[in-house]
C-alpha cells in the first residue's frame, strides 16, 4: 500500500493490549500511532514492555485516552478495555467517523436485556447493537468487510462456535443436551492482581469456575442458535489450567443419525475448505494448545463414539491471539481493505 493505515489502541497495559502491541510489530500496512493508558501515560511502550526495546514501536509514547485525539489521528481504533467502558468510547469514535474493533463484550450480545442480565450493567448505547458485526470471519466475512463497528468475539465462544458450527449447519447432531467443557490458561483472567490467579494458587492445580453462570454463555447460545435456525441452550463449563496461554474445548453432542467419523470429517473439511485459519485434523489426531500458541489458528479434531451415539468435537486456540488480539487484527485488516492474515504470525512457538 502507498499509505499506512493509522491505528489506535485504547488500553495498552492488559494482556490483550500487550498481545496486540506484539502483533503490530509484524504489520507492514498498519501503524500503531496511539496507545493509551490512564496509569502509564508519558512512558514509552518499551518502558512497560521491554520486549519492544530497539523496535520502532517501542518508542511510541503512551497517552491519556482522548477520543477527540484518537479520531483526529487514527483510521481504526482497538478498544482493549473492560465492558461498560468500551461502549462509551466506541460511540464517541463512531460519531467522528472512526472504525472501531471492540475487544470487550459490549456489542457482542444482540439483545440489550440479555446483555444487562448477564453483565449486570445498563447498556447505554443500544442504538449501536444492530449495527455491530460479530467478528468471526468464518461466519460473517462479507458483513465484516463492510462494517465500521466490530464486536470481537470472546475467547471461549470462538473455540466453541467454530467447533460446533459445521455439525449444526449440516444437521449432524441434535440441538438438545449439548455440553461444552472448556479449559483456559490463566492469561484469560486478565493482568490485574487477583489471589485466584497468583502463581502459588494456580501452579500444580486444576479447578472449575463459573459453572452455570459464565458470561460467555449467551454469546455462544446466540451464535449457534443462528447457525441451527432455532434456539439452543447449552451446558457451558469452564476450567482454569495452570498454563499461560491456550484454550481447549471439548464439545459433547448427540448424533442425529448414523454417521461415521469419515462422514463427519468430510462435512468439517468441506465447511472450512476456504477458511484457512481453521485446521481440521486428520482422523485419529486431536488438537493441543501448544500447536496454536501465538497464532490465529483454530485446530479441530473429531471423534465419533458409536457406543454412546455421540459426536465429540475438540478445538484448540490461543486465547490471547485467536481468542482476542489476533482476531481483532484479522477484523481490522478486513474493514480496512487488507488481507485477513496481514501482520499475523502463522507458526507457533515450539516447544
Amino acid at each position: 500500500m502507498s499509505q499506512l493505515i493509522k491505528a489506535g489502541l485504547v488500553g495498552v497495559t492488559g494482556y490483550t493490549g500487550m498481545e496486540l502491541a506484539r502483533l503490530m510489530t509484524h504489520h507492514s500496512s498498519m501503524e500503531l500511532v496511539r496507545a493509551t493508558s490512564r496509569s502509564e501515560a508519558g512512558k514509552t511502550l518499551a518502558d512497560i514492555y521491554p520486549f519492544l526495546t530497539r523496535l520502532p514501536l517501542g518508542e511510541l509514547v503512551i497517552s491519556q485516552p482522548d477520543p477527540a485525539d484518537l479520531a483526529a489521528e487514527c483510521d481504526v481504533v482497538f478498544l482493549a478495555v473492560p465492558h461498560k467502558t468500551a461502549m462509551e468510547i466506541a460511540a464517541e469514535l463512531l460519531d467522528e467517523g472512526v472504525k472501531v474493533v471492540d475487544l470487550s463484550a459490549d456489542f457482542r450480545i444482540n439483545d440489550k436485556a440479555t446483555y444487562e442480565e448477564w453483565y449486570a450493567t445498563e447498556h447505554t448505547k443500544p442504538e449501536y447493537l444492530a449495527e455491530a458485526v460479530y467478528g468471526l470471519p468464518e461466519l460473517y466475512l462479507d458483513e465484516i468487510m463492510g462494517a465500521r463497528l466490530i464486536a470481537n468475539p470472546g475467547c471461549y465462544p470462538t473455540s466453541a462456535i467454530l467447533g460446533l458450527t459445521p455439525a449444526l449447519s449440516a444437521g449432524l447432531v441434535s440441538t438438545e443436551n449439548i455440553v461444552i467443557d472448556s479449559k483456559s490458561g490463566t492469561s484469560g483472567a486478565g493482568r490485574g492482581a487477583k489471589v485466584g490467579t497468583l502463581f502459588c494458587e494456580v501452579h500444580d492445580s486444576f479447578k472449575a469456575y463459573g459453572l452455570a453462570s459464565h458470561r460467555h454463555t449467551p454469546e455462544i447460545e446466540q451464535e449457534i442458535s443462528k447457525v441451527a435456525g432455532k434456539d439452543i441452550t447449552v451446558s457451558f463449563n469452564t476450567h482454569l489450567l495452570p498454563i499461560d496461554r491456550g484454550i481447549l474445548s471439548t464439545m459433547y453432542t448427540t448424533l442425529s443419525g448414523e454417521h461415521t467419523v469419515d462422514d463427519v470429517l468430510e462435512v468439517y473439511t468441506e465447511f472450512y475448505a476456504d477458511k484457512p485459519m481453521v485446521r481440521v485434523l486428520p482422523k485419529g489426531q486431536l488438537p493441543e494448545t501448544r500447536y496454536v500458541r501465538g497464532t490465529v489458528f483454530c485446530d479441530i479434531g473429531i471423534v465419533v463414539d458409536p457406543r454412546t451415539n455421540r459426536l465429540i468435537v475438540v478445538s484448540a486456540i490461543d486465547n490471547l491471539c485467536r481468542g482476542a488480539s489476533g482476531q481483532a487484527l484479522m477484523n481490522a485488516n478486513l474493514i480496512c481493505g487488507l488481507d485477513i492474515d496481514e501482520g499475523l504470525p502463522m507458526a507457533p512457538m515450539m516447544p
